[in-house]
């Protein structure tokens, strides 16, 4: 069931002027049971200067799909916080991980498992860049833009497109971007994709698990701008089947060691260590790759791994700019745009810098 009431922006700009009285407004968001984002505001006495400032706080996990209801609370724990920028003013973001009332890290809390990694192999100073796809569709499901009832032309004019026709919906992406930006998040571009109504964010490059905290509030950010234009984000890696691009989240990965002279060797290196492991990261590289990953639109097959210079047929692919240079950083092609990206990044520093006691990526995303 669908409303035509999509957002009376007007009405809303006149309450959103009045004063708070000196509170302040953290708007908590965490990842639920269903690889999603939940929100939930809480009124604050007074601006927090640092996630210390901030309480820990907890929901009722059995409508989220993350507890029993006869054991329903989970507890948000604060990790970051961002500038809000639909509230503005001192008011804030806030990530946070979710446990349970036993101690333990909550089933979708994969945070907690890929920090441990990475403070394990801090001195490798591994950075991350994600491209984060996604189409939009209209509050009715259908493909924003598309002619009802039809298909637009083949793919071609699309990607990276300008006028119209070729592009849809160019003003959520440029709110979206600005939103990001006054967030804090280290948003380094956008671009149209090869499928009309498909774009791309990339966040990056950050270090470390600070990759997945803001890859998940860009998300976040990207759901409530579409919330006002009243259109839906799908995060699906083959939302649309035929001869149509999938959606992916391509990551891009530079240790210390790859981003000085004569990288090109850990970088090789890397390569093979993942080429050991395809299998491996492919469960943790979103539901429904195997939709996505038909050695077709720009892919590899999901049953193969490989890679090449400049090629975006390959599982990784090394940029010709790096091959020439001889460092730099290399790009895996294979995560799908539902990704948890704490997963992602995790289990590439376990196979790039090494395993450590207690943690397995792939345990991990099996979790219940």
């Amino acid at each position: 069931m669908s409303s035509s009431v999509i957002s009376n922006g007007a009405n809303h700009a006149k309450y959103m002027d009045l004063p708070q009285n000196g509170k302040v407004i953290a708007e908590y968001i965490w990842i639920d049971g269903s690889n999603g984002i939940r929100s939930k505001g809480k009124t604050l006495s007074k601006k927090p200067t640092s996630v210390d400032d901030l309480p820990e706080w907890n929901f009722d996990g059995s409508s989220t799909e993350q507890a029993p209801g006869h054991d329903s609370d989970v507890y948000l724990r604060p990790v970051a916080m961002y500038a809000d920028p639909f509230r503005r003013g001192d008011n804030v973001i806030v990530l946070a991980e979710c446990w349970n009332n036993d101690g333990t890290p909550n089933k979708k809390n994969h945070r907690y498992a890929a920090s441990k990694l990475f403070e394990a192999h801090a001195d490798a100073e591994i950075w991350f860049g994600i491209e984060q796809e996604y189409t939009l569709f209209d509050e009715f499901g259908h493909v924003y833009g598309w002619p009802k009832g039809g298909f637009p032309g083949p793919q071609g004019p699309y990607y990276c497109g300008v006028g119209t026709g070729k592009v849809y919906a160019r003003d959520v992406v440029e709110a979206h971007y600005r939103a990001c930006l006054y967030a804090g998040v280290n948003t380094s571009g956008i671009n149209a994709e090869v499928m009309p109504s498909q774009w791309e964010f990339q966040v990056g490059p950050n270090l470390g698990i600070s990759m997945g905290d803001q890859l998940w509030v860009a998300r976040y950010l990207l759901e409530r701008v579409a919330e006002d234009f009243g259109v839906k984000v799908s995060f699906h890696p083959k939302p649309l089947q035929g001869d149509w691009n999938g959606a992916g989240c391509h990551t891009n990965v530079s240790t210390k060691l790859m981003r000085e002279e004569g990288g090109m060797k850990y970088i090789e290196e890397a390569i093979e260590k993942l080429s050991l492991r395809h299998k491996e990261h492919i469960s943790v590289y979103g539901e429904d790759n195997d939709k996505r990953l038909t050695g077709r639109h720009e892919t590899a097959s999901i049953a193969q791994f490989s890679s090449g210079v400049a090629n975006r047929g390959a599982s990784i692919r090394i940029p010709r700019s790096v091959n020439k240079d001889g460092y730099g950083y290399f790009e895996d092609r294979r995560p799908a745009s539902n990704i948890d990206p704490y997963l992602v990044t995790g289990i590439m520093v376990e196979t790039v810098c090494g395993s450590i006691p207690g943690v397995d990526m792939v345990a991990e995303a099996a979790r219940e």
